[in-house]
């Protein structure tokens, strides 16, 4: 065999080994969704109560997001194969488990310990992609294809479950993954490549202990802030998230071996980058959240009419993911990213102002048009500019901004929103549009509520432009120096 035969076989083994990652990213995707539309049959067939349906939704957020960093750095040590194959297979026999639960807290259970699994999965498919495309521009296309298969995975989940639901029973909706996971490790062992961090040394345990502690306490903090307003129990837990944070920042400071290297935040471009992305979380997910109870509560859309009706900004992200790669190698990151932050501003402010739900719709496209550069070439940014030992904890940072930003979103842009309900409303038809509705509230009662709701939604979207403006100037001014994607 020739070198050049051994090195164009060497780039397809690279182009499969993507694919094989980008199908765990579909899969991890996929199950958050697709038990949007599960959660009736579940409620009926288990019998679980209020409380525990939100704990069944929300639990594997949970976990995900509170072990993202402790996940990524043991793959950078333990290594990043071996880490994802070990996630997946936790993650197919729990669906299993979860699939057949018999009573609420098992399914509970089940949950929790699949989030633990996802968030080994998903820092090791970003590493391993940092390690399989070195190449600058060819990783950027990599990204590319990884984040599509997310946005396809959010777009495929509710409509597979709602198919699932159709001609099976609630269970299906869990074990529609177990396939996927079966190919994943039966492929993923001789086409993954192996990468670990040989001085890594071990996982301080205490600072696993200290991260998971003070996510999970600032995001269930932010999601009693959203669902039940500024209450002491609330402010008491993000008051704790951050008091942990801090001593948990702190304790890495003071390691010679720490968990987060605080080191890497002294590098302005992974700075900037990393907090810009967790802002757009913030707003633009937030804002998804809002256009989805817009079209059900406002609009009287079911859940599915609605999930449907938010599909073409789907594929419109996706779209955006495969051609910024190409944009990429013509046009400066500091360029790309602040103008897709402003296209993202223009569909913001076209939502603030409009009451058609074409015109609502066509923005919301236009948003998630413009969000790809700074996804895309913001990610390659923030594992580009640590060294190959770190990609795992830079990788796993960008999905916890992702994670902790779109609860603040939600927390915070809620709270907004339902200050001008209830100022509009004075005390008519409860504190939210949803309490009116479910009240019978008189239709007079009800035609209030429903433009109180639409005014703090044009509100919030209005909130969001003139942020996000903000971040964009701030992308322009800092990333302007970095030059056109290299070809190493």
């Amino acid at each position: 065999m020739t070198l050049d035969e051994r090195t164009v076989q060497a780039t397809e083994r690279r182009w499969i080994a993507l694919g094989v990652l980008c199908f765990a990213a579909l899969l991890i995707s996929l199950h958050g969704f697709v038990l949007l539309l599960a959660m009736p049959a579940v409620t009926a067939a288990l019998g679980a109560s209020a409380t525990q349906q939100l704990w069944i939704l929300d639990v594997y957020v949970f976990m995900v997001a509170g072990l993202l960093i402790t996940m990524g750095s043991l793959g950078d040590r333990v290594g990043r194969r071996r880490l994802l194959l070990a996630g997946a297979a936790v993650f197919g026999i729990v669906s299993i488990v979860a699939a057949y639960s018999v009573d609420p807290v098992m399914l509970i259970a089940a949950r929790a310990v699949l989030g633990v699994a996802a968030a080994a999965i998903v820092p090791s498919t970003l590493s391993l992609i940092s390690t399989l495309f070195p190449d600058e521009r060819e990783r950027v296309t990599a990204l590319g294809i990884w984040g599509g298969c997310f946005t396809v995975g959010a777009v495929v989940g509710p409509i597979a479950g709602g198919i699932l639901l159709h001609r099976f029973w609630w269970g299906s909706a869990f074990l529609i993954s177990v396939p996927a996971i079966v190919v994943l490790l039966a492929v993923g062992p001789f086409i993954l490549p192996e990468y670990r961090d040989e001085d890594g040394g071990r996982i301080d345990l205490a600072s696993a202990g200290l991260s998971l502690a003070a996510i999970l306490s600032a995001i269930y903090g932010l999601k009693q802030l959203a669902a039940q307003g500024l209450d002491p129990r609330s402010i008491a837990f993000i008051v704790a998230g951050a008091a942990l944070g801090w001593v948990f920042v702190r304790r890495q400071d003071r390691l010679s071996d720490p968990l987060l290297d605080l080191r890497l935040f002294r590098r302005r471009t992974f700075r900037v980058v990393l907090v810009s992305m967790t802002a757009y979380a913030m707003l633009s997910g937030g804002l998804m959240v809002f256009v989805a109870q817009y079209l059900q509560l406002v609009r009287g859309m079911t859940a599915l009419t609605a999930g449907i009706a938010m599909v073409p900004a789907m594929i419109t992200s996706t779209i955006a993911f495969q051609l910024t790669p190409r944009l990429a190698r013509r046009v400066r990151p500091g360029v790309l990213i602040p103008v897709g932050v402003a296209v993202t501003v223009v569909g913001m402010a076209v939502m603030s102002r409009t009451t058609s739900t074409t015109v609502l719709l066509v923005a919301f496209g236009i948003e998630y048009l413009g969000g790809a550069p700074l996804a895309l070439l913001g990610t390659n940014l923030v594992i580009g500019s640590v060294p190959p030992e770190k990609a795992g904890t830079a990788g796993a940072l960008t999905q916890t901004g992702n994670e902790l930003g779109l609860a603040l979103g939600v927390a915070v842009l809620g709270s907004v929103l339902t200050m001008m309900y209830r100022g509009q409303m004075d005390g008519r038809g409860g504190d939210s549009l949803a309490q009116a509705i479910l009240s019978s509230a008189p239709p007079a009662v009800l035609d209030a509520a429903r433009n109180a709701f639409t005014a703090g939604f044009q509100l919030v979207a209005g909130i969001s432009a003139v942020a996000l403006t903000v971040v964009s100037v701030l992308l322009a001014r800092n990333l302007r120096d970095l030059p056109l994607l290299r070809r190493d």
